[in-house]
């Protein structure tokens, strides 16, 4: 991992794929390299940034691959970037995910090949070396490499003498876009977005020859039409639009974001929803369990998902990290509903967990934020969250998006079974429709947040606590601050202080409390006395609860009910933002993340 581009074209070829990669920096990267094609292949890489890396232009190059690489195999060298070459330096490959099988070939090849890099993806090239000198033509060479390999995989390869790009996916993302005079391969949309809005979403086992005018894809022995899709966002949406950042620039984005998850599904008067799912009354009366499968910030969205269900839809809700998901063999899959619920559509734990719940039997709904991903692809349904490209490794509006839109899904079920009168719901939907006003009165206070922070910018740990609502906010806010200032912090349930992790507090480390509605408030003032008591300065995060003399400093909530910890999460948010900007981190690529993560 981590980001694939491609063009095949008449464009200024090197020009075009370095910018493609820029545009994909967001996912993380330590190395990065371009592979242009006229009469011979041009291969330039090393380890470190995009703008180190030197790239003449090649005038009559009209096909050019390029990659930014996370270190799986071997270490961020200028050997182990991508692209990886065969011995005769006609084939030029990059790869996504990891070859499970790899060593077994490398062990076969070493006598009669010679190896550069410690890389998993070299072991593609000279593979399709042999298939190339066995006559075989470019095409069927992948597709017969590709057949071989166990694990997880997207690769894009160009070859001296061949008239574009052979792409192949299994289990990690491609998309191709469709321009007028030329043709783009791509990790994700986000690469080639101000060239053109049509897109080819590749699917598991497709493999894809990519002209300048034309694509053809095959599957097995078939060939297949994969639908042409619009995205709805341009390039001006996936730029930082004055801010200095584009993680500061999604969470003022969140208003916005939250109103387009809103937008068209909701009725307050009736309090009824319209999400466009296939899901009869009957059905939803017959659930005995919903099960939540997740990875990092959307599992909290989960946690925070599953208080909602089994408050208002009656219905009994276990949230799962999706890498340690099992489907029990005690769960009647036919009363089970399993909720994915991943920004990207991509998560490879997630979606492996989704395809075990299917095996057994289960019915499953993606929440995801991508069309054509292959969550919603593989969902049985799917709804979307509707909050935009987020280009920040640290996700924040895609975290409210998600609360909301499993907010709005808490009320369809829950009016389906009968389980929410229509004045509940109807009260739910008032308080949702005021989430947007409510996030950017914080946001209008962010001179406060930012002042705050650079006060305790250098403590030595932070701790935030919440109970119920407040509970999944609290970790949130916890792995927002060490995602991106690299700093000791970790969220508690309130009650939870007093078995262990009071030992750690002292006058150096601040406690973030959320007291809002649906967050016990008054059980969490306890827990605030008691790191009070220990010289912990604490910062309250409240709606309900006097400030004076109570907390040190005060970030106050608008009250908007049951959504009061959404909001409060965005001070959550402001301030690990600028803790880390007082620390002068990597705030939109944090080491060692990436944004989409595609490997297990």
């Amino acid at each position: 991992m981590c980001g694939i581009t491609g063009y095949v074209g008449d464009g200024d070829c090197s020009a075009i794929v370095t910018k493609s990669l820029k545009n994909l920096e967001y996912r993380g990267y330590d190395s990065a390299g371009i592979a242009l094609l006229d009469d011979v292949l041009h291969i330039h890489k090393q380890s470190g940034q995009i703008d180190d890396l030197t790239v003449p232009s090649i005038p009559n190059a009209s096909c050019g691959i390029g990659h930014t690489r996370w270190s799986t195999h071997g270490a961020p060298t200028d050997a182990n970037a991508h692209p990886h070459s065969d011995c005769t330096e006609q084939v030029a490959v990059v790869h996504n995910g990891i070859i499970d099988n790899y060593e077994t070939f490398k062990q076969e090849l070493r006598d009669s090949h010679t190896f550069t890099s410690e890389t998993d993806t070299e072991v593609i090239a000279h593979l399709i070396e042999d298939e190339l000198k066995n006559g075989v033509q470019l095409r069927d060479a992948v597709e017969n490499v590709v057949s071989m390999l166990s694990g997880s995989f997207a690769i894009a390869v160009t070859a001296v003498g061949f008239d574009g790009i052979i792409a192949a996916r299994q289990d990690s993302p491609l998309v191709i876009g469709h321009a007028a005079d030329a043709t783009f391969l791509g990790s994700d949309v986000t690469a080639f977005i101000e060239h053109t809005q049509t897109v080819t979403f590749l699917e598991d086992g497709d493999i894809a020859h990519i002209k300048a005018d034309s694509v053809t894809i095959a599957n097995g022995d078939e060939h297949v039409e994969r639908e042409k899709q619009t995205v709805e966002w341009n390039a001006d949406a996936a730029e930082k639009g004055g801010y200095d950042h584009y993680m500061r620039k999604e969470i003022h984005e969140q208003p916005h974001a939250v109103r387009q998850a809103l937008s068209g599904r909701i009725n307050e008067l009736s309090g009824t929803v319209d999400l466009d799912l296939d899901l009869s009354e009957e059905y939803c009366k017959s659930i005995d369990e919903i099960q939540i499968i997740a990875c990092g910030t959307s599992y909290y969205a989960g946690l925070y998902a599953a208080e909602l269900l089994e408050q208002h839809a009656d219905i009994r809700v276990s949230v799962h990290i999706a890498s340690e998901y099992e489907f029990r063999a005690n769960r009647d899959p036919w009363r089970t509903l399993v909720i994915a619920v991943t920004q990207s559509g991509e998560t490879a734990d997630t979606l492996r967990a989704l395809r075990k719940a299917d095996g057994a039997g289960a019915r499953t709904i993606a929440v995801t934020n991508t069309v054509g991903s292959t969550m919603a692809r593989e969902a049985n349904d799917t709804v979307y969250i509707r909050s935009g490209p987020e280009i920040g490794v640290a996700a924040t509006k895609t975290f409210a998006s998600q609360v909301i839109t499993l907010t709005l899904l808490t009320v369809y079920l829950g009016r389906q079974r009968n389980s929410l009168a229509s004045s509940q719901a109807s009260t739910i939907l008032k308080e949702l429709s005021a989430v947007p006003g409510a996030i950017q009165q914080v946001l209008d206070a962010e001179s406060t947040v930012r002042e705050t922070a650079e006060e305790f910018a250098n403590s030595d740990a932070f701790f935030f606590i919440g109970r119920r609502y407040g509970h999944p906010v609290s970790l949130e806010g916890a792995l927002k601050l060490k995602e991106i200032s690299y700093d000791h912090a970790e969220g508690f349930a309130g009650g939870e202080l007093k078995h262990g992790p009071l030992a750690l507090v002292t006058e150096n480390t601040p406690v973030l409390a959320i007291l809002t509605e649906g967050t016990n408030a008054e059980d969490t003032l306890h827990n605030v006395k008691e790191v009070e008591s220990r010289g912990a300065p604490v910062i309250g995060v409240t709606s309900e609860i006097d400030p004076n003399p109570v907390f040190d400093i005060t970030f106050r909530v608008p009250e908007v009910g049951l959504m009061e910890p959404v909001v409060a999460n965005v001070y959550l948010q402001l301030f690990a933002y600028h803790v880390a900007d007082q620390k002068d981190r990597s705030i939109d690529k944090p080491r060692n993340l990436a944004k989409s993560v595609t490997v297990e």
